[in-house]
């Protein structure tokens, strides 16, 4: 007797972890870095998600933050467990949200990148980066939020850097805002000089046909990239199988393709925490650069600090040696 109530209590016991542990991964939140409006994006994306919900039995929450940090925020304490990033704000989910890379975006070309920009209204004077370096203080920069690849963390790097800007500092003004908005700024002559991306011009062009005309474009990045897919590492593994079988697969017939094609994207790839070193790199750099012209330190700081930076980059290029 006393042993079929033990067995009892254990059988309602282990019930009731399972189903709890089930009811877990019954609903998933998906986060949205804000690149454009949130109309626009749940718009854009929702005929995804729906499809998502159906294929795998997960109920999807769409989660849009005014920010980048309000998803890599959700994703440290679990109030998204899944989202679509750029590669700085990836990084940062991956540092210190639990974030781990998965998946990333295959455009509607079939690339697995994109490129940085630098734009300008079509009237504008401005040329090429060199007039935008010698003019700066006289124009007022639309910049990107400060977890953003291409709107800030390249342009920062590879345009701004080898002259020796600082974009926040140097113009006459810089506003920070997302890539809609700063393609609508330069529409408008609200801002001289923008930041932005081809994904996101592309889009805009989809979007705002006639005012992507008034759009030009003055200076283009190295290849970037792909926007990662990333999810926290402790969502189940069953929950992780679905959600990784259905993007990976996604795209296969026309419908699939017609609504990935409103995203400007043909289908996903599986990725990993790999595609993050050179912007890894970009982000050394710019610490380096800046520990350098820091002239508060002592000659014994700024030796540690630059001898620790280069020990991460060494770290970094023996990493991609080996991926070879």
């Amino acid at each position: 007797m006393i042993r079929r109530h033990a067995l009892a209590v254990l059988a309602a016991t282990s019930a009731l972890w399972f189903n709890g542990a089930h009811a877990q991964a019954k609903e998933v939140n998906f986060g949205f870095i804000s690149t454009e409006s949130a109309a626009n994006l749940k718009g854009a994306w929702q005929p995804l998600l729906e499809d998502m919900q159906k294929s795998t039995g997960l109920k999807i929450n769409a989660f849009f933050a005014t920010d980048y940090a309000g998803v890599i925020e959700a994703m440290r304490f679990n109030k998204v467990q899944v989202a679509w990033m750029g590669n700085k704000s990836a990084m940062e989910a991956v540092d210190r949200s639990s974030g781990e890379i998965f998946g990333k975006i295959v455009a509607k070309d079939g690339s697995e990148g994109y490129y940085g920009l630098i734009i300008v209204n079509k009237d504008s004077p401005i040329r090429t980066l060199d007039d935008v370096v010698k003019n700066r203080a006289n124009l007022t920069l639309g910049f990107g939020d400060p977890n953003s690849t291409s709107g800030t963390a390249v342009p920062s790097f590879y345009a701004f850097g080898p002259a020796h800007v600082d974009p926040l500092k140097d113009f006459k003004r810089t506003v920070r805002a997302s890539h809609e908005t700063n393609l609508l700024a330069v529409v408008n002559k609200q801002v001289d000089v923008a930041t932005n991306n081809t994904e996101n011009v592309e889009r805009f062009q989809q979007t705002h046909p006639e005012q992507a005309k008034q759009v030009r474009e003055i200076w283009r990045s190295p290849l970037i990239a792909s926007d990662p897919l990333v999810w926290r590492k402790d969502l189940d593994p069953g929950t992780k199988k679905l959600i990784r079988d259905f993007l990976l697969s996604y795209g296969k017939d026309a419908r699939e393709k017609a609504i990935l094609a409103n995203i400007e994207y043909s289908g996903f790839r599986a990725s990993s925490d790999a595609q993050l070193i050179p912007i890894r790199q970009i982000e050394l750099a710019r610490a380096r650069a800046g520990v350098e012209a820091d002239t508060t330190l002592s000659d014994a700081d700024k030796a540690k600090k630059l001898a620790d930076i280069d020990a991460k980059l060494a770290d970094l290029g023996r990493q991609i040696a080996s991926a070879k």
